[in-house]
């Protein structure tokens, strides 16, 4: 009888939750699929902002972004970002709202192919913000080659110009999501005195063509070699997202030897994923620590636990169940995300780091 007994509640409770789930699929339906209100094209103004700021009761157009410094440490300490897009205006704009602080700088690059619309969208989101700009030189964006690397060095010198006081760049696509409050990436930075988080080892074999074969702006290969690194240095592989000192950057647009470096990469296949890591290398700049999470379909089951969302060129994008698992790294962004994928990760991201910096400032 006790046996029946547990099993007459095991069954109670398994319907308790598919009582929840279905509920909950119903107000996913009427929200998201039902609704047609969330995005709107309006023919005079493009694309109408009335999902931007996720407007409550009283109207507040700007409500959900920080419009003050959430503390002292955090205004004295202000960060410059360059985030390199072309599609997906909503991740856009969620990213921008998630890392948005009125000290810091923003930088965006609208890749050149994009369509009219979506430059349109990006531009009335960047003029709410006096601190948000577009690229002053966009390019029209290859991936894998040099003007992918081209268009965050634009960011750069527009950034370097502008304010003279941003302590640390951080440059992002339109993909990625923070996993840390604006106050724990300024604890993190501070703690590093200056150094930089930018990857660098030593390449792996099978990047030897990439090194010796010049290759056409279709990334195809030429069959020419390549002339040797400038000044013997020593080529090494990292990461194509970095986050440096106002001094790497500067760095990157003055050094006689980067620039060398950089005419030298422009003709190579992926430049974005050893350029910064041989720049990292150079007399005087310090060490690094990875500063973005990407787990890759390969790595996973022995190093990751499984992608729980869907893979994009190898890449995982992110669905709810990976959640726990990012937030429980030291990595200050994760890509990719996908609104349209998985909206759901997102906004449980967004309240979550809304809520915690909050926190923080009170405890503080």
């Amino acid at each position: 009888m006790a046996l029946f007994t547990r099993l007459g509640h095991g069954r109670r409770f398994t319907n308790v939750i598919l009582r929840v789930i279905a509920i909950v699929a119903l107000l996913w339906t009427v929200v998201f699929v039902i609704s047609p209100t969330e995005i709107e094209w309006v023919p005079t103004l493009s694309w109408s902002n009335r999902w931007l700021a996720y407007k409550e009761y009283e109207g507040n157009t700007r409500k959900k972004y920080t419009m003050f410094p959430l503390s002292k440490e955090e205004e004295d300490f202000p960060l410059a970002y360059s985030i390199v897009v072309h599609h997906k205006i909503q991740n856009f704009e969620h990213l921008l709202r998630a890392i948005y602080a009125p000290q810091n700088l923003y930088c965006v690059h609208v890749d050149k192919k994009a369509s009219l619309a979506f430059l349109e969208a990006v531009m009335s989101i960047t003029f709410c913000f006096p601190n948000v700009f577009m690229v002053s030189r966009p390019v029209d964006v290859v991936y894998a080659g040099w003007p992918r690397v081209q268009a965050d060095i634009n960011c750069m010198a527009d950034l370097f110009n502008v304010s003279t006081k941003w302590k640390y760049f951080i440059n992002l696509c339109g993909q990625d999501f923070p996993l840390k409050t604006n106050l724990e990436m300024v604890r993190s930075l501070k703690m590093l005195k200056g150094a930089n988080m930018v990857s660098s080892a030593l390449p792996p074999s099978h990047w030897c063509c990439r090194l010796v074969l010049k290759t056409f702006l279709s990334l195809q290969a030429t069959g020419e070699k390549k002339a040797p690194s400038p000044f013997n240095l020593p080529v090494m592989s990292g990461n194509a997202y970095i986050l440096a000192s106002r001094g790497y950057v500067q760095s990157v647009l003055q050094d006689h030897r980067v620039q060398q470096l950089i005419e030298w990469a422009k003709d190579s296949y992926s430049p974005d994923e050893f350029l910064w890591a041989t720049i990292q290398r150079m007399p005087g700049v310090p060490g690094s620590s990875p500063a973005r999470m990407v787990k890759w379909q390969w790595h996973e089951g022995p190093v990751y636990p499984m992608c729980s969302g869907h893979h994009v060129r190898s890449v995982c994008v992110y669905g709810i169940g990976d959640l726990q698992w990012l937030l429980e790294q030291h990595h200050f962004f994760a890509n990719k995300f996908d609104l349209a994928a998985d909206p759901i990760a997102i906004h449980c991201l967004e309240w979550y780091l809304r809520h915690k910096a909050l926190t923080d400032v009170d405890q503080w």
